[in-house]
Formats: C-alpha cells, structure tokens, sequence
C-alpha cells in the first residue's frame, strides 16, 4: 500500500523548555526507528503546507484563529514566550509549527480522498485534540484531526467520517468542536481519571468514549474496541478514518496509567484497517497525538506503519 508520510521542519522547532515531555526530539526518535526497522524506505515523504485562516475556522470559531495567530505572530516578532493556558506554552517558532501541523491533516486528506495515497501518517507536533473550538489546552494549538475531518467533509464533501482516540487522555477538544455533527462518528477510550476530566459524560450521540482504570492492561483496551467501538463503526459505515494516534497509554509512559504494548497498538490499528478496508475504500489519516516515552513512542509508532503500509502481513 502506498503510505503518506507528513512531516515539516516546522514542528522540530517549536519548543516548551528543557524537561518539557512534549518535546522536538519525539519526532526525531520516530524517524531514527523508522530508519533503524527499514520501514521509511515504505513511505512516501511529503512536507505539508501552512493550514490556511479559512481551513482552521471549519473546526474552531474564527475569532479564536485569528486571535491567537496574531498573539502567536507577536512572539514571532519579539521572541519571546508566553503562556497560552497553564499547560501550553509558546514561543516564536510555535506558529509555523502549528500552521504545519494542521496543514499535514488538510494535506494527508487531500491526498487520500484523491488516491495518490492509499493512507497516511502525520508525525506532526503541536498535538491537537485538546484544543476545543474556543481555547488551547493540553499543549494543543489547533485540532490537527478535526481540521482534517471538516476538511473530508465541507471541501470534498464526504458524508460519513469517523475519529479514532486511542491517546491515555480524553479528546475533549475533538469532541467539542464534532459533538453536534451528524456526519461524524467519534470512538475513544482512554485513563480514567486523568487530565482532562472529562469524557465519562458525551456531549453528543455520535460519541463513544470508553474509560479505562488506570493500571488497565491491552487485554480492556482491545475489549473496548471489541464491545464498544467496532459495533458503532460498522453501523456508521465510514466513508474515511482519522485516527488521533496517541501512544501515552503504553506501558512505559510515566504521564499516564495504562499499560499497552506495541503488539496492543498494532492489533487496535489492524481493527480499523479492516473496517477501513469494508466501508471506507482503505481511506485512513492518523495524527500523532501524544507519546512521551521516547523509546516506546517510537516502537509504537513503527508498529501502527507496519499495519498501515502492509508490512505487517
């Protein structure tokens, strides 16, 4: 299969401090395994353009975009930093970052729904699904995935699009930009309780969310996606897939309490490529989410690509 790979400079430069989890070398230790397991050679490289006002306000309100662009635009120019809400910082490169960020969705979408890619992967940061229609959160700028999917929806107009969290932390902004939409479909689980304590109550009937104590092993991970999220999936019949491809809930990951294994993450993204393959032409775009152990970040991530591109049989 022919696999997208979206990544830009942009997003190694964007930095919240020396000890910040959310840090440019997650993206460094994906693409050194990527190299060291010989899957880069499978994907076709690509750098995303900026995300565009018009292409943000499709998932958040526009003055909100317009808003912190300009604030992000006054760091840009002072190089200074500051503090967008008590866990989001921003500094001058943040903006470029984040533009790229949501860009790699639009772009990844584009070129899935036109088959120049079968799927794709975009190994972006600033991470997204914290981000609500109205406010930063959780180290999130703009919601990278909901851009994306209200990109398949209003720009290629596609009917059906589900959102795929699988990240340690709810994604509580994915849901409060998509809640009211009839066209989408959203399935999660996630740590229970944990930042940001929410998703124990949906907002909307096209939410699954599926909380898992901490100390929770792959064994209720993949019964979540067996009891709860394939049901729901084959009922909606999507006619693409984003994934917000979080790997915190791995086992070696101190910011949260779960405890999947690389073989959890591969097994949980064969799932979705099958239901991908039945209802929605193979379409599939993931956005890395979080992951803060670098070295099981990267593991698992080369085991989502093995499922995605084929390599894993």
């Amino acid at each position: 299969m022919a696999t997208g790979y979206f990544t830009h400079s942009a997003c190694r430069r964007h930095d919240m401090g020396e000890g910040h989890p959310e840090c440019p070398q997650r993206l460094s230790a994906i693409d050194d395994h990527l190299l060291a397991q010989g899957l880069d050679a499978l994907l076709l490289h690509s750098e995303p353009p900026e995300a565009t006002v018009d292409q943000l306000d499709r998932a958040h309100d526009r003055n909100y975009v317009l808003g912190l662009i300009d604030r992000l635009q006054q760091l840009q120019a002072s190089g200074e930093q500051r503090y967008c809400d008590p866990d989001t910082l921003a500094m001058p490169h943040t903006l470029q970052a984040a533009l790229r960020a949501a860009g790699a969705a639009i772009a990844a979408t584009d070129a899935v729904i036109t088959g120049q890619m079968d799927n794709a992967f975009c190994a972006v940061r600033p991470p997204g699904h914290h981000a609500t229609r109205h406010e930063t959160m959780g180290f999130c700028f703009f919601n990278n995935v909901a851009v994306g999917v209200r990109h398949a929806l209003d720009v290629h107009r596609l009917k059906r699009v589900a959102v795929v969290d699988f990240d340690v932390h709810h994604g509580n902004g994915t849901e409060d930009i998509l809640c009211d939409d009839d066209r989408v479909l959203m399935v999660s689980f996630f740590q229970h309780p944990l930042f940001p304590y929410t998703g124990t109550h949906p907002l909307g009937r096209n939410m699954v969310n599926v909380p898992l104590m901490p100390r929770s092993d792959g064994s209720f991970a993949r019964a979540a996606v067996t009891d709860k999220w394939l049901p729901a999936l084959e009922a909606f019949r999507p006619e693409m897939i984003f994934i917000s491809a979080g790997f915190d809930a791995h086992r070696d990951d101190e910011l949260g309490g779960l405890r999947l294994l690389e073989a959890d993450y591969e097994w949980i993204t064969r799932q979705v490529v099958e239901v991908a393959d039945r209802w929605s032409k193979g379409r599939i775009v993931s956005c890395l989410e979080g992951g803060y152990s670098l070295q099981a970040l990267a593991r698992s991530v080369a085991a989502h690509l093995r499922v995605l591109t084929g390599a894993a049989g």
